[in-house]
């Protein structure tokens, strides 16, 4: 796959199993994620960049990578997928993860075949996204663990509807960037 994953989390235990789930999904290439800047250097050459994350005993953690990822200026790294890999789920790792624009969560088992079928969800379709001041991500309005409040259900204010396609060879691509404001 013309498509780069980068691992987020321990170089041992979950980390590196997650390393060797990786390199047997074919990944062009795969590595410990080392920051925003090898990212961008990497999207060069595979137009896509997959950020799986192993799990970790407080999911919030993750916060300041997920959030340099989702708001870093660059739209072939801002739109990358987010993968989180739970080893025990919860209701609220998983309300986390969808609150911090996470793609996707997957629990076990860690199949490759199941995986696969996972990642090949991202590619090759058209994605919602939304942003707002708080949140910015895929579109999560019909999920039940969706958030409630208003300003992360686009209830009010002022909101950004943009639709991408994520293609292996071409990279990342806006279909369409809406700016709606509605009355609050």
């Amino acid at each position: 796959m013309k498509a780069s994953a980068y691992i987020i989390g321990p170089l041992d235990g979950a980390g590196s199993a997650l390393m060797d789930l990786a390199r047997r999904l074919d990944f062009e290439n795969v590595s410990p994620f080392s920051g925003i800047a090898q990212a961008e250097t990497q999207s060069a050459v595979t137009p896509i960049c997959f950020f799986l994350f192993a799990a970790v005993p407080d999911v919030s953690a993750l916060g300041p990578i997920s959030d340099a990822i989702r708001f870093c200026p660059k739209s072939h790294i801002r739109f990358s997928p987010l993968i989180y890999f739970a080893a025990n789920p919860s209701v609220e790792a998983i309300t986390a993860c969808i609150a911090m624009g996470f793609d996707d969560v997957i629990t076990m088992p860690f199949t490759t075949a199941r995986v696969r079928e996972r990642i090949e969800r991202q590619l090759g379709r058209n994605l919602t996204f939304f942003e707002t001041a708080g949140y910015f991500g895929p579109d999560r309005r019909d999920r039940v663990t969706a958030p409630k409040g208003a300003a992360e259900t686009r209830l009010g204010g002022q909101f950004r509807r943009l639709e991408i396609l994520r293609n292996p060879l071409s990279g990342i691509t806006v279909i369409s960037d809406d700016l709606h404001m509605l009355p609050s």
